[in-house]
């Protein structure tokens, strides 16, 4: 939480000192192209035949608006092109020299190019895929910007110093090749197309083996590609061999892209080179070879100058110590002082945390109080209504508790009395039955002697009429 604060800070700081904090953004899958970049591109079709995985593309932002695109190689730690269009140049540039922090680390959340000392220890693997000031320092080589400030306008100046724009280029190589590209492009490519916003370039370099620091490709050959789109197209490519500052060699685009690699297509449709007129491309190439041939001239005044250069490289050995150590003491001071103001914000901060933290729990003190006292004086009415109610509840049970054993006392005398006063009533009322049930009884008694007598006379008479019947022989019907 600490870092994010920090760079939090380091970044708003940034944006106050340098208003439009150069942007950029790393660009994924060929769908896309370099997105807002792709009008750098004639017909927006970025070049064609850079399809290794270690090929990044970005689109160079800067003030939140695109200034120039990027194919850079994590693998040689270097761009291998930048397309961009000619703007009025500026009289004066500032070096504020940044990098991409998503080449390194695709998850953080800086979507914008900062400052490297910014940014250390809160990007991951921060230099595995691109080069760092510290591959540039004492090694003898100068960030060259394949994108050259000096021909872009002073809002564009600070998108172009960036170290996914540079390669190792040593300071004679690198003064010589932007001279070049300068006055060819403002002396031989503007005059010739006659719309300045269709005129699309693209400077690139090609790697070699040979590496600074074991880590960056120092390249072998530096290209320039350019391409007019207007009613009368063209197109045109230049190289110039990094073992000789003083080569310029103009050649078509077809060419060139046979000494890239294979397959590669830097324009759409060749950028309509089978078509070009004849004259335009003898007047481009005459003033080509004007500003190679007035480079030619002034070989004895740089013969002078050579002179003077080794003087100066004697001097520069003899006070290079010195510089390094006053870049060492520069150093050590920018790093105390910022030390200084991250002590100082840290502790601004846990003071005013522990204040913060104070006041807060004092708060949360006096509005527990309060709330435990409303609680209280809200349940007073409640309580005493409750109180009331159970009084009231409590008398109507003793009442009901008297009635009750009242009623049991009374219960048992009255019982005795209803039996005792109901037992006369239920003594002479049975009489009546008791003599009708003996009457029945006497009665049924009678009954059932004469039913026995007549039975027993009936069966003596049947037993005599059935001995006549058998032992007195039978008379006459008279008889």
């Amino acid at each position: 939480r600490e870092w994010t604060m920090k760079t939090s800070i380091v970044f708003l700081l940034c944006v106050s000192v340098f208003p439009g904090f150069s942007q950029g953004r790393v660009v994924g899958g060929d769908e896309t192209g370099f997105a807002e970049c792709n009008v750098f591109f004639p017909g927006q079709v970025p070049p064609e035949g850079f399809t290794e995985l270690f090929h990044v593309k970005i689109c160079q932002q800067y003030n939140k608006e695109p200034r120039f695109a990027t194919l850079y190689s994590t693998k040689d730690k270097i761009p291998l092109y930048s397309a961009f269009k000619y703007t009025k140049p500026a009289q004066s540039e500032e070096e504020n020299w940044l990098v991409e922090p998503q080449i390194d680390d695709p998850q953080n959340d800086l979507h914008e190019m900062v400052r490297e000392a910014d940014i250390i220890g809160t990007v991951a693997n921060l230099g595995a895929n691109q080069a760092l000031t510290s591959d540039y320092v004492g090694s003898g080589y100068e960030r060259g910007l394949l994108n050259p400030s000096l021909l872009n306008e002073e809002d564009f100046q600070m998108a172009t110093y960036t170290l996914t724009n540079a390669v190792p280029l040593s300071p004679s190589l690198s003064k010589s090749w932007h001279r070049d590209i300068g006055r060819v492009v403002e002396q031989a490519l503007v005059p010739h197309c006659s719309k300045k916003d269709h005129l699309y370039l693209l400077a690139g370099a090609i790697p070699s083996s040979v590496r600074v620091k074991g880590k960056v490709s120092v390249p072998e050959t530096l290209w320039l590609a350019a391409c007019c789109d207007a009613p009368e197209g063209w197109s045109l490519g230049l190289v110039k061999k990094a073992k000789d500052e003083n080569s310029l060699a103009d050649l078509t685009v077809g060419e060139l892209e046979k000494q890239l690699l294979a397959g590669v297509h830097l324009f759409k449709g060749n950028c309509g080179e089978d078509n070009q007129s004849q004259e335009k491309t003898e007047a481009i190439l005459q003033a080509v070879s004007q500003i190679c041939s007035g480079e030619q001239a002034g070989t004895s005044d740089n013969q002078e100058a050579k002179d003077s250069s080794l003087v100066r490289r004697v001097a520069g050995i003899i006070a290079t110590p010195f510089i390094k150590l006053l870049e060492l003491l520069i150093y050590v001071f920018v790093e105390l002082v910022k030390f200084m103001f991250y002590f100082l914000w840290l502790v601004t901060k846990r003071v005013g945390g522990t204040v913060l933290d104070g006041v807060c729990n004092l708060w949360n003190g006096v509005v527990s109080y309060l709330k435990a006292i409303s609680m209280v004086l809200i349940s007073i009415p409640y309580d005493v209504g409750r109180v009331i109610i159970n009084i009231f509840l409590g008398f109507l049970q003793i009442v009901q508790d008297v009635a009750s054993l009242t009623y049991g006392i009374l219960r048992i005398p009255a019982g005795f009395l209803l039996h005792l006063a109901s037992f006369p009533y239920h003594s002479i009322c049975a009489i009546p039955f008791v003599l009708k049930d003996m009457a029945t009884g006497i009665g049924g008694t009678f009954s059932l002697v004469i039913d026995a007598t007549a039975t027993l006379l009936h069966g003596f008479y049947y037993l005599a009429g059935h001995i006549v019947k058998r032992f007195v022989p039978k008379g006459s019907s008279d008889d």
